[in-house]
């Protein structure tokens, strides 16, 4: 394990599997850099050198009270000059959003490939009471409550599979990730209305997503696709329900970078 440090001072955990061409993997909400290995470990057998880091609230990551979309954005820019360079960016679900956000502010991103991104384009949505509430439970130690007001009003779970995740002890595993929902929420509500700056990206860019998945991001991925100039959709059919195949997306990777 390795650390960077990013902009503001926080510290950013990150790990490399292989060698070759560098891969930087940026995971979606609710997950941590060792959530990434399966998907590190097949771009490694395919030929590169994957990086997995802690996004900052997360894992070994440091965070600091307050941060905003730009302070991850700065992180990634972090690990990249940590290890070197980035041959591509490889984000998932919010990920996504901030790899491509990333590339808008002029992080060397190399290659985007941008997996299943939660872009509300007609804002239908939450609001920015969302974060707000969020932050609330967070500063109350209510982490449990903030997870599921996370999965149910942010990723839509129904109920009755929150609450069993509850029963199952689900929660209390993802209780140390509660302050990084705040800053997924802030992400996914900033970027809910794509600038230009962010379709107008100089980065060549690769949307993949699976063929069975929820209705909300094959719409959303398909007009990311279609809105960013030169974007190229892959539909991976190994990838279901938001979870992308490693070794599928590996091999949309190495076809193309």
């Amino acid at each position: 394990m390795s650390t960077a440090t990013s902009a503001d001072g926080t510290e950013i955990s990150f790990t490399t599997t292989g060698a070759g061409p560098a891969v930087v993997i940026v995971n979606g909400a609710l997950s941590t850099a060792a959530d990434a290995g399966p998907l590190a470990e097949a771009l490694a057998e395919a030929g590169f050198r994957a990086v997995a880091w802690d996004r900052r609230a997360r894992g070994a990551s440091g965070d600091r009270s307050g941060s905003a979309p730009a302070d991850e954005a700065d992180d990634l820019a972090a690990v990249i000059a940590a290890v070197g360079s980035a041959d591509a960016v490889l984000g998932h679900s919010s990920g996504a959003i901030l790899a491509l956000f990333a590339a808008s502010r002029g992080v060397p991103t190399g290659k985007l490939f941008l997996s299943e991104p939660p872009i509300d384009f007609e804002a239908q949505g939450w609001g920015e009471e969302l974060p707000r509430r969020l932050q609330e439970l967070v500063d109350a130690e209510r982490l449990e409550d903030a997870i599921a007001m996370f999965q149910r009003d942010a990723v839509g779970l129904p109920a009755e599979m929150i609450e069993a995740g509850r029963s199952s002890g689900q929660l209390a595993a993802l209780a140390p990730l509660a302050q990084s929902t705040v800053y997924d929420a802030r992400l996914t509500l900033r970027y809910r209305h794509p600038d230009a700056a962010l379709l107008n990206v100089d980065a060549p860019v690769t949307v993949l997503r699976g063929a069975q998945t929820f209705p909300f991001l094959i719409d959303s991925s398909d007009r990311l696709a279609q809105a960013i100039d030169g974007a190229e959709l892959v539909i991976v059919p190994e990838s279901v329900m938001h979870r992308p195949d490693p070794a599928a997306t590996a091999r949309v990777v190495a076809d193309r970078v």
